[in-house]
């Protein structure tokens, strides 16, 4: 029996209009669940990753939705609900550097905004789908944190690195809260990946020493996270609750 098998599950990923967020919403509907794809601004991208799940025979919605407020996550799951059916995966991917900054000049609305995307929004999804698989006695639950969530971050990443830290804390917490109930809770922690992340966010002079720290010699890929995370919500993964997968190329061995 193929245990990473997903035919009849329904998946919410957020963020899922580039980078990580695209790759395990190919990966999911590969394993064959219907995924909702969430993104906020990006419209194309979030149809550029419906178009490439649909042209592989899998399903898939796109839903507009800012998670990083209560009233967007519960919107995301309501409508995720009434389009796919019940909720049975959550990849809560969702997050940005959003910019570089020291923390002498760290503004107070910078913070919040940092901290609302990367942060709040794992709970506030979590929170809205939560119930249904609490009373269902089942459910997957998939946070993406980061390694920078382990050393503090590259330059001017400390709140985002802290945002991190705290996703892959709560991430235990809900692990136990919710383990009574059947519901598995657990995350990835990438480290340096090629995604449009880094093309933004870090020069090729820092990527290259990025890469010097990295035994395997090079940057993971999206699809490679991608793949982690898909294991993760499915059936092959039925006894690891409350775990963070590191995905880093062994620049971190925890």
């Amino acid at each position: 029996m193929n245990k990473q098998n997903l035919h009849g599950r329904v998946a919410i990923v957020t963020g899922a209009s580039t980078g990580i967020g695209r790759w395990a919403a190919i990966a999911l509907a590969e394993c064959g669940a219907a995924v909702a794809i969430n993104y906020n601004k990006n419209q194309g991208g979030a149809e550029e990753t419906r178009h490439i799940i649909e042209s592989q025979g899998g399903r898939a919605i796109i839903v507009q939705a800012d998670v990083s407020t209560k009233q967007g996550a519960q919107s995301l799951v309501e409508t995720a609900r009434a389009q796919l059916g019940p909720i049975d995966i959550l990849v809560n991917n969702a997050g940005d550097l959003i910019q570089r900054c020291s923390l002498l000049e760290f503004s107070e609305e910078l913070w919040d905004r940092v901290m609302d995307l990367n942060f709040k929004s794992v709970l506030f999804c979590s929170q809205a789908v939560m119930p249904e698989m609490m009373d269902r006695g089942h459910g997957v639950i998939v946070n993406v944190g980061s390694i920078a969530g382990h050393h503090g971050g590259g330059p001017g990443a400390a709140v985002y690195a802290s945002a991190k830290a705290g996703v892959m804390c709560l991430t235990k917490g809900l692990a136990k809260e919710l383990a009574p109930y059947g519901v598995r809770v657990n995350g990835v922690a990438p480290g340096v990946i090629d995604t449009p992340f880094h093309e933004r966010m870090s020069t090729p002079e820092l990527l290259r020493q990025f890469v010097t720290t990295i035994p395997l010699g090079r940057v993971g890929t999206s699809e490679e996270c991608g793949r982690v995370i898909a294991f993760l919500a499915s059936d092959a993964a039925s006894y690891i609750q409350g775990e963070m997968i590191e995905i880093n190329g062994g620049q971190l061995m925890v």
